[in-house]
C-alpha cells in the first residue's frame, strides 16, 4: 500500500436531517406543540387556547413545517363544523427521541458549567 493513499474520505454532514433539526429548533413553538400533543391536545383551536402568546397563524406555519418533514400528520374529519387533529407519525416518534436526547445533553452541559477543567 502506498503511503500517499488516503484510507478514509472526508465525512459529510447529514444535510437533510441537520436542516430538519435546525428548522424545528429554530421554530420557537415546535417543542411546545410536541408537549401539547403528548398531553393529548391535538386540535389547533385547543392548542391556541392552552398556550399564551400562540396565534393560529403562527401555529399553522409550525404545523405545516412539521407535516412537510413527516413528523406530524393531519387528520381531517368529514363533519360539520369541520374538525382537524394532528398526530405524531412513526417517523416523528423516532425524531422526538433525538429531541429528548438533545434536551438531556443540554441539561448535562448546564450542570457541568460550574465544573473546572479537572472535572
Amino acid at each position: 500500500m502506498n503511503n500517499n493513499e488516503k484510507i478514509i474520505s472526508r465525512k459529510a454532514p447529514p444535510l437533510n436531517s441537520a436542516r430538519m433539526v435546525e428548522t424545528i429548533y429554530g421554530c420557537k413553538w415546535s417543542l411546545t406543540v410536541y408537549q401539547l400533543l403528548s398531553d393529548g391536545i391535538n386540535r389547533p383551536g385547543e392548542m391556541v387556547r392552552n398556550v399564551e402568546g400562540l396565534t393560529s397563524k403562527v401555529l399553522n406555519v409550525c404545523l405545516k413545517k412539521n407535516i412537510e418533514f413527516g413528523i406530524l400528520e393531519r387528520q381531517s374529519f368529514n363533519e360539520l363544523p369541520p374538525r382537524v387533529e394532528y398526530h405524531v407519525t412513526d417517523f416523528g416518534r423516532k425524531f422526538l427521541t433525538i429531541v429528548a436526547a438533545l434536551e438531556a445533553l443540554q441539561q448535562e452541559v448546564d450542570n457541568d458549567k460550574g465544573c473546572t477543567v479537572s472535572c
